[in-house]
């Protein structure tokens, strides 16, 4: 199908994009690398007046440090995050997760705050993010502000960033030689996750000393495993036990045609340790 008829705008600075927001309202829709919004166009389910491409905003892509975090622009694309050294050394669960993402096609195209903006809970951005304890800057022609990762995800694909605002980069703490591992099940390669697992670990005299546990599609966002977290502090791989079992636990996954919400129950407890043994070294 082809698209309803829109006006389309390519600004260069974050300034100009946000004045162009403001002025379309709610009629417009931002374009960052396309791989979701360009099949709703297509598929006519959104018709939006106009389009803010920020394609051509250069602050809002690279990766780069700032003391005890590593910061990545939110134009920032899957391949430029899998190909980054610093990411591989400091957030390597991001990495983990984004190169289960698709295609090299759409890691070419796709970028790291459109899928978080999205915020489909099938999406393999978003449980890594929330297990790293991200933080997330958002701008708006008000100002900036930072919100933690826990309090970004709103419900089914609505975050904290509002109308008239772009987010504009993601804050990770970090995670330096800690072990990490995303366990991701689908029928069928470069699928949506039908259940998704993102764990990081850190070690201390062979026993976990702190645990991250992000669940994918177990909700209608992403969610962390707190019981799961706390229940793998001073476990060791050959001293899982009952561990991962309450993965689950207060999760509302949803039921289709690609298993119901007690196969996906199943599956979480399966992947998580996986995960956490895979994480661990084993």
């Amino acid at each position: 199908m082809i698209p309803a008829a829109f006006d389309y705008v390519a600004p260069t600075t974050i300034d100009e994009a946000l004045a162009a927001l403001a002025e379309a309202g709610d009629e417009a829709k931002v374009l960052g690398g396309g791989q979701s919004l360009l099949p709703i166009l297509r598929m006519r389910l959104n018709a939006p007046e106009q389009i803010v491409d920020l394609g051509r905003i250069d602050e809002l892509r690279g990766i780069h440090e700032d003391g005890d975090h590593v910061v990545i622009g939110a134009m920032t694309t899957y391949a430029d995050v899998i190909a980054s050294p610093l990411l591989r050394t400091h957030a390597a669960l991001l990495v983990q997760a984004v190169e289960e993402v698709a295609d090299p096609q759409i890691r070419r195209r796709g970028t790291v705050g459109g899928a978080l903006v999205h915020a489909d809970p099938a999406g393999d951005v978003g449980a890594p993010v929330l297990a790293l304890n991200a933080e997330l800057v958002i701008r708006g022609q008000d100002g900036e502000r930072t919100v933690p990762v826990s309090e970004f995800f709103l419900d089914l694909f609505e975050t904290a960033v509002g109308e008239g605002e772009l987010l504009t980069a993601i804050r990770i703490p970090k995670h330096t030689g800690w072990g990490s591992h995303y366990e991701k099940f689908v029928r069928v390669s470069h699928q949506w996750s039908i259940v998704g697992i993102a764990v990081a670990l850190r070690v201390e005299g062979g026993s976990i000393a702190e645990a991250r546990v992000g669940l994918t599609n177990m909700g209608s966002t992403p969610l962390r495993a707190p019981s799961v977290e706390a229940a793998l502090v001073g476990r060791s791989a050959a001293d899982l036990g009952d561990a991962c079992d309450s993965v689950a636990d207060g999760t509302n996954p949803p039921s289709d045609l690609n298993g119901d919400a007690d196969y996906r129950r199943h599956l979480a407890r399966v992947l998580t340790r996986r995960a956490v043994l895979t994480a661990l070294g084993g």
